[in-house]
């Protein structure tokens, strides 16, 4: 079989995985072409966004050729078959390192690949290189003293996020169509969201964390544990993803995932389904642009057929209790063996210190900054600090109450899904994460509860509404206004959230949602660079 004339590159890089998939098994690509695009694509693109900072042009391009030779053979062909993509730094790719952001762990290689990457391999994927990350993972800017900043390609003043910021930067500008992230506190949600992509958190415990080298930065505790998950810039591409991932797990594995079948997205119809949403979760409220793009996907989701009601969210201080208090229960000795004698940077320092910090002191900071007016700050300090055995028991308690009380709400209100904010605000410009750490409460709620979320990506900032928030002293709340002020255009989206296990109907939603505002004017596609190569 001969391999059709390729198209021109920039038609390749327009393509999402699954797109590209099926023109290369039908021989209307070839995949040494849609490699070279995309490598060629990065070149260009890379130098001002940074965000890929690992790169395996040479590998990618054998390997494509490879691809290439086992489709002439006729061999069976992956779901991936030929796709270039990327991988988080967290993960073992053979022959790279992983360091976390850290200088300590320069030059910490792996030889060894775990099943997610293995079962990529074997599907086909190519991997083009590792993307940036936030220092320790724990912050949400894609920024260490390693590989340095990745910038937004909307905005290069803004952040792409984090910590798998370098993943959505390099899907918002075309440099793969598809990459495997991570998710502890909304890592696989706020960047997408910054973005104008799609990203997906599983449910809790789906998928295995074999991938990632536990000794770096292993909690030892099960409370809240991370997920891996995809983005991508169409909701097909995230079901591919899932759909590959999923049979990593179609027998029990090494850490427990249990054997769920995985049930396609497309078989699913949001005709009938009964949708919840909200769009202040009381702890920090959203701005307008967020606020209008949970309301018009609710009225879009309504003309499908859908039943959509207003919820109360889930209590956001109680996420924000258990949340900080599982994280910083074992104190700081994991961080300090990972960042040697190296600074945090700024965006997490605050969250190295609070763990390092005795309860008793926290008490007393948490109301003295009450007392000084900064009431978010005030809130997150008092859930920080290191726990006796006993005290964390009790945590893990409240968090498996809250759950209990979560999936109550939903069965007596009848929910299918909820939808709501992934964020309070559009892309931080760089260094606003020291501040609004309260803004991601919308994220990390769901990693508490462990149900399974995904972003969408919907419409951008109106000029003119910008902003409507009221500050005072708080410099929460003062920094939220910056960062909405001059945020026009930017793209904002809306998080859906399903029920446990029910990862299928999320996103089910996510794609009727994607299909509507594609239509529109305002849907996010692929920004032109803002920033010079």
């Amino acid at each position: 079989m001969t391999k059709k004339t390729a198209g021109p590159p920039e038609d390749m890089i327009q393509l999402g995985a699954s797109e590209l998939a099926a023109a290369i098994k039908a021989g209307d690509l070839s995949a040494a072409d849609v490699v070279d695009a995309h490598i060629g694509h990065i070149e260009t693109i890379n130098p001002a966004l940074n965000a890929l900072v690992i790169p395996l042009f040479d590998e990618a391009r054998a390997q494509a050729r490879l691809a290439d030779e086992v489709r002439a053979r006729g061999e069976p062909l992956g779901a991936l078959h030929g796709v270039p993509m990327t991988i988080k730094e967290q993960y073992k790719v053979k022959g790279t390192q992983v360091t976390l952001g850290a200088t300590n762990k320069i030059g910490n290689v792996y030889q060894d690949e775990g099943p997610l990457v293995t079962r990529l391999r074997a599907e086909g994927a190519i991997i083009l290189g590792k993307t940036n990350i936030a220092q320790t993972l724990l912050g949400y800017e894609s920024d260490n003293r390693v590989y340095g900043r990745s910038k937004n390609p909307w905005d290069p003043s803004r952040t792409p996020g984090g910590s798998s910021g370098g993943d959505a930067a390099i899907i918002a500008a075309g440099g793969v169509p598809l990459a495997l992230a991570s998710d502890l506190g909304g890592s696989v949600r706020i960047p997408p969201l910054f973005c104008g992509v799609h990203g997906f958190k599983p449910t809790m415990g789906r998928f295995t964390n074999d991938d990632f080298p536990g000794e770096l930065l292993g909690y030892g505790q099960e409370a809240i544990l991370p997920q891996p998950g995809p983005i991508a810039r169409t909701v097909a591409d995230l079901a591919l993803a899932m759909e590959v991932f999923a049979k990593t797990s179609m027998s029990a594995t090494i850490d427990n995932v249990p054997p769920v079948p995985w049930t396609d997205p497309a078989t699913i119809s949001v005709k009938g389904m009964r949708i919840g949403y909200y769009t202040d979760n009381g702890l920090f409220s959203a701005s307008p642009a967020l606020r209008r793009a949970v309301e018009e996907a609710a009225e879009a989701l309504h003309k499908l057929g859908a039943e959509t009601v207003q919820v109360a969210p889930p209590d956001p201080f109680e996420a924000m209790r258990i949340f900080l208090g599982v994280m910083s229960a074992g104190g700081d000795g994991r961080l300090k063996s990972l960042l040697g004698t190296e600074k945090p940077i700024p965006q997490v320092a605050d969250a190295v210190k609070g763990m390092g910090t005795p309860r008793t002191v926290l008490a007393v900071l948490s109301r003295i900054m009450a007392a000084r007016g900064q009431r978010h700050n005030s809130r997150v300090i008092g859930c920080m600090g290191a726990l006796k055995t006993a005290d964390y028991w009790r945590l893990v308690e409240a968090r498996t109450d809250y759950r209990e009380r979560f999936q109550r709400e939903l069965d007596a209100a009848g929910l299918d899904a909820v939808l709501c904010p992934p964020c309070a605000v559009p892309a931080m410009t760089h260094g606003a994460s020291e501040h609004l750490f309260p803004a991601i409460s919308y994220a990390f709620t769901y990693n508490v509860l462990g149900a399974p979320a995904g972003v969408v990506s919907t419409i951008r900032v109106r000029t003119g509404e910008e902003s409507d928030r009221k500050v005072g002293k708080d410099i929460a709340d003062i920094t939220a206004q910056q960062v909405e002020r001059g945020s026009a255009g930017l793209p904002v989206g809306v998080q859906v959230v399903a029920r446990h296990w029910q990862d299928h109907v999320a996103l089910a939603v996510m794609a009727a949602m994607e299909a509507h505002f594609r239509e529109t004017e305002e849907y996010p596609f692929q920004p032109e660079l803002a920033v010079s190569s």
